[in-house]
């Protein structure tokens, strides 16, 4: 079941308090800094600092696990760049951290940028723009090797203890509670006198999910987070209630992002990584140390989600149920989510994003009172590059409302309503693994072999679902093997992120803009991008799978009996989408979902019991809202200026592992 709307715990902390903002921002306010009236807190970092002239070192942090037994404590290679000024002054400095395996084999960003350094073996350039633009600004930018990767020691074991270990270790040195070292392997201590201790994680996909599972420890000075596409569970990424999504496990990963030392000395590791993930999507020990969500409870950062609703390589799920555990657990929280797929917000929301990212680190890590604590919560992009917000999401008036799938006047072609089913009424169809949510939904009134689809009349006004969702089946296979997948769609033309094309929603362009100052071996500047849409005739907005042998244990498969009448519920992934006036909304139960779940064993014909299958909507206004938006004549909406979510071409498989 969803888990049904709250009223937001949002409990944002003042750093400073009020009474002694004036004698606190003399003591830690650097001298260029904006300042309101005198004696007022300050607002904004400058960039007061050189970046030419900051203090460029590398230190290795002892993370005091032997992931690859060789008799010794692993240490993480941690490149760092500080403005020197404050260290001159006397002064400490807060902590912008990017934690990450990919530093050497892949590269960071758009433009696939990697570590450099000089012969010395110093660090030279730090990928993306976030040591340019912040170091002059009176921050350090702290770029970890993950364990296993690049100059590190260790293994990577695809987002278990060594991989958070190995994060989490270089919090603690920051804060004076770990050791570290100047060479990889020599007796010199380095000291992180120059550190407030305040840390903020950031990074997209693999690093956002370090980030995730780092502040799921709840360790001290990790002040917030700000996972980019981050996964939340490991298991959700490699599976769908028991489906295979992709058709290799973590093993490839691993292999993927180690160094060729770390692969020739990690084979152990490896080893567990095969047997302890088995592929028949049992949940193990091994994803239960790989899922985050159970100690969303122990996170004591802030956190700033930011995640494309149309990412299918991590999924929305994952956002979706690390949002609502954060939720619960009264966690400070800020979101943004976009139309693109697995995309950075400095790649489709530049100068905004810069602007906000900015904000929210002077809050959060200098203790600033700029507003940004008063302002909505999310940020939502309802078409290419046009944005709207809400002051908490989801909204207030959100409730989970059940829908009722109904027989039509053809088969395979049914209803959409608050209404039940009449006992008995079924909709049959055969799994065909070559077809998709998108030849389903192009096909939605015809009646086919591969589907059963359900359809509201046009609706007379918006409606809104925002959350995650989740679908009840009651079916009998014909097979001892059985995949099912559901799909939200919105029926009506629309102009969209192309999320599937190259890029997943950007075109990248030849221009360049400049964020900090440069030097020789480390530019600011960064190719421009811009919104790469396309037209379509519908939208596939929110998508759920699952393995039916998984009807008793989420976590467990079973053999089906051919014949005998089975239940599940399949979580649809989190989304915020508008169905405007004039649009149907549509549920499709099939089979295998081509290009995104791998197929059963057997190829199955399954009976869909009506009466006893439904789905739960996270609907803003509730069975109120929806019995107004399906009463009455649909009224005229002007192409392009309503509120909308995203339709779908036909979706490209990601490559396994591809998390960069």
């Amino acid at each position: 079941m969803p888990i049904p709307a709250r009223r937001s715990r949002l409990k944002w902390r003042r750093l400073i308090p009020v009474a002694t903002a004036a004698l606190m921002a003399v003591a830690l306010t650097p001298a260029g800094v904006a300042e309101g009236a005198a004696g007022a807190a300050p607002k904004e970092s400058r960039p007061v600092y050189s970046y030419d002239n900051a203090i460029r070192e590398a230190v290795w942090v002892d993370t005091r696990t032997d992931a690859d037994a060789d008799g010794r404590t692993d240490r993480v290679a941690v490149d760092i760049v500080r403005p020197r000024e404050p260290a001159q002054q006397g002064r400490k400095i807060p902590v912008i951290m990017d934690a990450s395996p990919y530093y050497a084999c892949c590269g960071r960003g758009n433009e696939s940028q990697k570590k450099t350094y000089d012969a010395d073996g110093n660090p030279v350039r730090f990928p993306l723009y976030y040591d340019n633009y912040f170091v002059p600004r009176g921050y350090a930018f702290v770029a970890v090797d993950l364990a296993g990767t690049n100059r590190s020691d260790g293994c990577v074991d695809v987002g278990g203890h060594s991989d958070v270990q190995s994060a989490k270790a270089v919090v603690d040195w920051l804060n004076g509670r770990g050791k570290a070292y100047t060479t990889r392997t020599g007796t010199e201590r380095a000291m992180a006198r120059w550190s407030t201790g305040n840390t903020g994680m950031i990074g997209k996909s693999y690093d956002g999910t370090v980030a995730n599972g780092v502040a799921a420890t709840g360790v001290e000075g990790l002040k917030t987070i700000v996972p980019i596409g981050a996964i939340s569970s490991w298991y959700d990424y490699y599976f769908a209630q028991g489906a295979p999504l992709y058709d290799s496990g973590p093993e490839w990963l691993s292999d993927y992002v180690e160094s060729p030392e770390a692969r020739a000395r990690c084979q152990a590791v490896q080893k567990r990584l095969v047997d302890e993930a088995p592929r028949n999507g049992d949940f193990t020990p091994l994803w239960a140390e790989r899922d985050y969500v159970p100690d969303a409870g122990d996170v004591n950062a802030s956190v700033f989600v930011v995640h494309g609703m149309q990412d299918l390589n991590v999924r929305a799920k994952h956002f979706g149920q690390w949002w609502d555990a954060l939720a619960e657990a009264g966690v400070d929280r800020k979101i943004w989510l976009s139309q693109t797929g697995h995309v950075d917000p400095f790649d489709f929301r530049r100068a905004d994003w810069v602007r906000t990212l900015h904000r929210w680190f002077d809050h959060e890590l200098l203790g600033y009172d700029n507003g940004i604590d008063r302002e909505p919560m999310a940020d939502i992009e309802r078409a290419p590059d046009q944005w709207s917000t809400d002051k908490v999401w989801p909204p207030r008036s959100t409730d989970a409302t059940t829908l009722r799938p109904g027989k039509g006047s053809a088969p395979g072609v049914g209803t959409l309503s608050l209404k039940r089913a009449a006992p008995g009424a079924t909709e049959t169809f055969t799994d065909d693994p070559k077809l998709s949510e998108s030849d389903w939904a192009a096909a939605i009134d015809t009646p086919t072999p591969s589907k059963a689809g359900f359809t509201t009349q046009p609706l007379t006004r918006d409606l809104r679902l925002s959350g995650s969702s989740a679908v009840t089946v009651t079916a009998t296979p014909s097979t001892s093997t059985a995949h099912l997948s559901a799909v939200l769609v919105d029926l009506g033309p629309d102009t969209i992120r192309d999320y599937t094309a190259s890029g997943e929603g950007i075109t990248t362009l030849a221009n360049r803009t400049c964020w900090g100052p440069s030097t020789a071996g480390d530019s600011s500047c960064f190719k421009e991008t811009s919104a790469r849409t396309a037209n379509v005739d519908y939208t596939v907005f929110s998508r759920g799978w699952a393995d039916l042998g998984t009807y008793a244990d989420a976590g467990k498969g079973r053999p089906l009996t051919p014949g005998k009448r089975y239940t599940i519920t399949l979580d649809l992934h989190a989304s915020d989408h508008v169905v405007p006036a004039g649009h149907r909304l549509a549920l499709i139960v099939g089979g295998t979902d081509a290009g995104l779940i791998d197929p059963p064993a057997s190829t199955p014909t399954l009976a869909v019991d009506l009466s006893r299958t439904a789905a739960e909507l996270p609907v803003v206004g509730g069975a109120k809202a929806f019995a107004g938006a399906t009463a009455g004549s649909p009224a005229a909406t002007a192409r392009g200026a309503r509120l909308d979510g995203v339709a779908e071409p036909r979706p490209v498989r990601p490559i396994p592992g591809a998390t960069r």
